[in-house]
This record gives structure tokens, sequence and C-alpha cells, in this order.
């Protein structure tokens, strides 16, 4: 288990903005012009130092997704989407490569359950000084129920989840992200407009780096579980029921 702790630094979290719980509230993003410390640039694709570095002891970083305010994956189209990823992904690459960190994390917050703070859509790319943050991730976390399994796409739906109930993970080697920007496109979709009929509002998604592929897991959310707040103890479906979700989440790419 991890030894020692993210430190958070409340002075700092103080002054950030906030528009999920508040949306009417200014949002920094819709405002290029007076973003400042930009580290990479493409179009409306925005890479950017993080303005509330809450988090000590890491270099934390800010992935402007869209100029669109409500974009999100589920509504962007194919061909955007896919530069988004590869935007995100070269960049994250670029940082790992550098070597100025114990590890590289790169990973997005959607909705009111999703622990942002901003809906502008976004990703985050944030550098560990000194601490692994895949210490504590598994091989076993990373696969699960076959749903896709075509050539250099592997899809699954984990049996061995970090946190459960349901989580997915799309797998690729290193150079197809269009190819991981696509099928995670259709598991965000299925997530948001089928999974619970609808009700699921948030997801995060994490992105692990294992040899020469890239993982995606797709963590649909709700209220986080008591036994993993107090006990660390994930949650599973039941076999028949996993089962069925790999068949609904197959039905999406078979479109």
């Amino acid at each position: 288990m991890q030894a020692h702790p993210l430190v958070f630094d409340t002075a700092i979290a103080k002054d950030k903005p906030e528009n999920i719980r508040h949306p009417h509230n200014d949002c920094p993003f819709c405002e290029p012009a007076a973003l400042t410390d930009i580290l990479a640039q493409d179009d409306d694709r925005i890479w950017l130092m993080n303005k509330f570095p809450t988090l000590q002891a890491t270099w934390q970083t800010i992935v402007i997704e869209t100029h669109d305010h409500l974009g999100d994956i589920a509504s962007y189209t194919a061909a955007q989407n896919r530069r988004i990823f590869a935007f995100a992904l070269q960049h994250w690459q670029e940082t790992i490569a550098s070597g100025r960190f114990e590890s590289v994390l790169l990973y997005k917050n959607f909705g009111p359950h999703s622990g942002g703070s901003l809906r502008h859509p976004h990703m985050q790319i944030v550098g560990l000084t000194d601490v692994d943050g895949y210490a504590n991730v598994t091989a076993e976390n990373l696969t699960g129920y076959p749903i896709i399994s075509t050539g250099d796409l592997s899809v699954t739906a984990s049996d061995q989840p970090i946190m459960g109930f349901v989580e997915f993970n799309v797998s690729v080697p290193w150079e197809a992200h269009d190819l991981l920007a696509d099928a995670v496109q259709k598991v965000v979709q299925y997530t948001l407009n089928d999974y619970f009929n609808g009700r699921c509002d948030s997801y995060n998604l994490f992105f692990y780096p294992v040899k020469d592929r890239v993982v995606c897991k797709i963590e649909p959310l709700f209220n986080v579980s008591p036994y993993y707040i107090g006990y660390r103890l994930s949650q599973v479906d039941t076999p028949e029921r996993m089962r069925e979700i790999a068949a609904a989440v197959r039905r999406r790419f078979e479109r």
C-alpha cells in the first residue's frame, strides 16, 4: 500500500473556481486570451500549467479539450475526439520521457460525482515528484470480462476493479491513439446514456502506461461506496450482471 499520501494544500484550494455545483460562476477556460503559462496549443486544444496546484511535491497541468464549455467525449465528433486524445497522449508521453518525475498521471473528471470543480471539458497531466502513482494498481485491475478483442484493441469490464462496481478497460498499442479515442468514446456514451438507464451523470478516465500499450480505465461514478472509503474493499456485480453489461457495451461497437 502507498506509505505516503499526497499532501493537499487548502490555502491554495480555497481560491479555486467552481462551476459544477454553481453553473453560473465564471469559467476561466472560456477566456483563452486571458490564459497564462501555456505549454502547447493546437487549435482550441491547450496544455497549460494549473493555476491552482493544490498538491504538494507535484507538477500539475491542465489539458483544455475544446472551446465549447458544454462539450464532452460523449458528444464530440469522432474526428474531434481523436484530435483531443492525440494531443493529450502526446504531452503525457513527453512528460513521462522527460524523466523529471517518479510517475506521471493522466486522468479526466466529468460530472458532479467525479471530484472535479470545473464543467469545461479538460484532462489533467500531473507529475508526482517522489510517489509511484501506479504502485497500488495490479495487472488484474486492468483486465476482466471480455467485451471486444479485435487485433490491437481489447475492451474489458473489470472482475477485479480498483473501486467498483463497474470499471471498463480499453487497451491499445501506444501508437493506436485513434483506436483508443474511438473505443473510449463508445464506452463513455454507454456510461452516460445506457448504464442504469441513463441515470449515471459522472465518470473518470484514468490512463496507465503498460509496457508497449496504454490502458484507459473508464469509471462510471455515483456516490462512493462506504466499503471502499472505510476499508478499501472494492465491490463488483454478479457474473451474470457483468455478462449483461459486457453484452450491452459490445452492441455499441456493433452499430
